[in-house]
C-alpha cells in the first residue's frame, strides 16, 4: 500500500523539497516519497518510472533483456546536488537515475555477470561542487567502482576480497565526508568501517 513500507533498505532527506526518499527495498522493490514533516505519502515508482509490479521476474540472466521492474533489493536512493536520484537495483547490477518526480533519465550496468547478491549495493558522491565522481559499493565482488557521474562511465575500481586493510568482505555502504574522504562499511564477515584518504580529483586510481 502507499502508506507503509516493506523492509526498506535506505532513505534520504531532500531538505529543499522537505521530502523523505525511501529505497523500499527488500519487499516492495520501489522508490517511495513521503512528506518529511507529516509522513504523508506523496508518490512512488519502479524501474524506468513504471508503476511497480509484483509479478515474479524469474532468475537473473546476464544475457537477457533488462527487467522492466526493479529486480531488487532496491538498496539505495541517493540524491545528488543537482536533484537527480540514483537508485541501486542490486541484483540487476544496475544504477538507474530519475528526476524527483520519478521520470527516468538514464541507467548504467555494473559487472553484469555478477549473480547472487548483485554488484550495486550503495552509492556515494565526490564532494566537489559538481559531484563529478560517483562511488558504487560492490558487495559481492568486494570493491568500490568509481564512475564519472554525468555519463555514468566507469573509470576505475579498487579493492578485493579479504580481511586485510584496504580489502573488503561484504562491502555494504559508502559515504564521503566534507573533505572528500571515503568511508566503507562491511556486512557478513567484514563487520568493520574503513577510511580511505582523498587525494584529489586528478587521481582517478581511487581515493
Amino acid at each position: 500500500d502507499s502508506e507503509n513500507v516493506r523492509m526498506a533498505a535506505n532513505m534520504e532527506v531532500d531538505a529543499a523539497a522537505n521530502e523523505l526518499i525511501v529505497a523500499d527495498g527488500y519487499g516492495n522493490k520501489r522508490v517511495v516519497v513521503f512528506d518529511n514533516d507529516t509522513g504523508k505519502y506523496k508518490r512512488h515508482w519502479g524501474a524506468y518510472g513504471n508503476k511497480p509490479d509484483d509479478t515474479p521476474l524469474g532468475p537473473y540472466d546476464p544475457s537477457g533483456k533488462p527487467a522492466q521492474q526493479f529486480r531488487g533489493p532496491v538498496h539505495c536512493a541517493s540524491l545528488a546536488k543537482d536533484g537527480l536520484i540514483y537508485v541501486c537495483d542490486r541484483t540487476a547490477n544496475r544504477i538507474q537515475v530519475f528526476q524527483k518526480d520519478g521520470t527516468f533519465v538514464k541507467e548504467a550496468f555494473i559487472s553484469t555477470k555478477t549473480l547472487g547478491a548483485g554488484a550495486v549495493w550503495d552509492i556515494g558522491f565526490s564532494t566537489d561542487a559538481q559531484q563529478q565522481y560517483l562511488y558504487s559499493a560492490d558487495g559481492l565482488n568486494n570493491r568500490v567502482d568509481v564512475l564519472l557521474r554525468q555519463p555514468l562511465q566507469l573509470v576505475t575500481s579498487f579493492g578485493q576480497g579479504g580481511h586485510m586493510p584496504g580489502t573488503f568482505y561484504g562491502l555494504h555502504n559508502v559515504a564521503t565526508d566534507s573533505k572528500g574522504n571515503l568511508y566503507t562499511v562491511e556486512t557478513w564477515g567484514g563487520k568493520r568501517v574503513q577510511k580511505f584518504i582523498y587525494k584529489g580529483l586528478g587521481n582517478v586510481s581511487g581515493p
